[in-house]
């Protein structure tokens, strides 16, 4: 937390304020702040409901058109803010810098993502070494939380983002409805944000310590964006795909001994089904851009750590190979 909020004080463009959400910490962090940051305005909410409410509170608690959103385990490096704000422009809803791992400053975590017709995000030159990778800024589909300039009224707009998830893919959902809006994320790669360790519980870097939360999350959230987002077409015809892509994670859950909690995602996931139908409602409502025009078959973002190998292959030309049979008509 030190660091992050060093980084943004250093920053060759300062924000205009900054605002501090803390969810419900025990480990004194709104003392330190105070005593070491003066300056920062702290909201401390009374529940840990993840970070959807918490980015949310401090969207709605910011009264910029532009506000800049990071998550405390990020470090910005000094002129990343500013090169964020000369990329905004009109029609734009969030510009995405690119995250450097901090433990492996020569290799990209992301650049922005891809969507996945099986109801994932594939991550833009994931573990890509930093001296291979363009330097355009670009289009990209969906935008990685950890760090984000935020068009504010768009965002709110959209619904910002959804509680309902917890943690994990609600970037994805909210990339989603922000481009069947017809909304731009832009992403700059000049803008470096380095990546410390992820989330406790969730984040899956260290060599088998992928967590069963993360299996519960993963299970219930991948199907809250699809039935949410996608079009029906999109899920008929993209079914065989979307269930090969379950079938590969329930035997990997299964080998990871984390069948109980795939179980558990799903049980959550039929108690919340009267939401996302409403939800669903809202969004195609709203919607502007098919979904052939959104949805793609990139390859699948996998940790090094996890060996995939040949079953990763087949599952990846498979995903691909259906989706251009079928990709017309959705």
């Amino acid at each position: 937390l030190e660091d992050c909020l060093s980084a943004i004080a250093a920053q060759t463009l300062p924000p205009e304020r900054v605002i501090l959400v803390d969810n419900a910490s025990i480990d004194g962090s709104i003392a330190f702040v105070r005593l070491r940051f003066p300056e920062v305005e702290i909201l401390a909410l009374a529940d840990n409901g993840g970070p959807s409410p918490a980015r949310n509170a401090g969207l709605e608690a910011a009264t910029t058109p532009w506000v800049f959103q990071v998550d405390n385990d990020a470090i910005l490096t000094p002129d990343c803010l500013e090169r964020l704000v000369a990329a905004s422009e009109p029609g734009v809803a969030c510009v995405q810098p690119r995250s450097v791992f901090d433990g492996e400053r020569d290799r990209i975590h992301y650049d922005g993502a891809r969507f996945h017709y099986a109801g994932m995000m594939t991550l833009r030159h994931f573990y890509r070494p930093l001296a291979e990778a363009e330097s355009e800024e670009v289009d990209v589909d969906g935008a990685i939380s950890v760090a984000l300039l935020l068009d504010r009224e768009l965002v709110l707009a959209a619904g910002g983002y959804d509680p309902a998830h917890f943690i994990l893919f609600e970037d994805h959902d909210l990339s989603m409805r922000l481009r069947l809006a017809g909304h731009r994320i832009r992403h700059v790669p000049a803008a470096i944000v380095h990546h410390r360790e992820g989330t406790e519980g969730i984040s899956f870097r260290k060599e088998g310590d992928y967590s069963r939360r993360r299996v519960r999350f993963h299970a219930r959230n991948r199907w809250i964006v699809l039935l949410k987002n996608h079009g029906w077409r999109s899920l008929l015809l993209g079914g065989p795909g979307i269930f090969a892509y379950e079938f590969a994670y329930f035997v990997f859950a299964v080998k990871s001994g984390a069948l109980g909690a795939w179980f558990g995602g799903k049980v959550d996931l039929i108690r919340l089904l009267p939401g996302i139908l409403k939800d669903r409602r809202r969004v195609q409502a709203t919607r502007r851009v098919r979904d052939r025009d959104l949805l793609g078959a990139a390859s699948l973002t996998v940790s090094p750590l996890i060996k995939a190998g040949k079953a990763l292959r087949w599952l990846d030309a498979f995903l691909a190979g259906w989706w251009r049979l079928v990709r017309r008509w959705t």
